[in-house]
């Protein structure tokens, strides 16, 4: 075992004693990760925080129920992703809901460059299974566990969301 899967447990066994300092120590070894796949799918960074943030709390008051024999990282990333998804539906279906009321036509794709701008435009769940495969190295298997989802609808959305991606780069 690595020393930062014994550091990893000893932390999580810790902030379980009610440890402050290691519970610090999770945030600080765990915190820019979790902010990254919040940002990768919400696509807007104070939301991204905001997301990391709760995501990192609820997993601190749910650590009592945590399996220590498990990863401590995939646990907090499911809760994140699955937060800054429910964001991004939420945001998708405002904006959708301005537009209509106003009868105004969305606006032109063109407005974020490159490959981050594409990811942004990709449906929620396709975002976040790109995210998690391509930019945080879970393998489909693991992201089917972190999401609670069949493993070929996992890699449908793997496949589709690149398709829209090829399509639009």
């Amino acid at each position: 075992m690595s020393g930062v899967g014994r550091d990893e447990r000893a932390w999580v066994r810790g902030a379980q004693a009610g440890s402050a300092s290691d519970l610090e120590a999770l945030f600080r070894a765990f915190w820019p990760r979790a902010y990254r796949a919040a940002y990768l799918v919400a696509h807007d960074a104070a939301a991204a925080e905001d997301i990391a943030q709760e995501a990192f709390l609820a997993a601190i008051r749910s650590l009592d129920r945590f399996d220590r024999r498990r990863p401590f990282g995939p646990w907090l990333h499911r809760i994140v992703v699955n937060r800054a998804i429910d964001y991004a539906r939420r945001r998708q279906l405002r904006a959708e809901s301005e537009l209509h009321e106003v009868g105004a036509e969305p606006p032109e794709r063109g407005d974020a460059e490159g490959l981050a701008g594409a990811i942004a435009r990709l449906p929620p769940e396709q975002r976040a299974v790109i995210v998690l495969r391509h930019l945080l190295d879970y393998t489909p298997g693991e992201i089917a566990d972190l999401l609670d989802l069949p493993r070929g609808t996992v890699n449908s959305r793997l496949r589709r969301g690149l398709d829209a991606l090829r399509a639009e780069l």
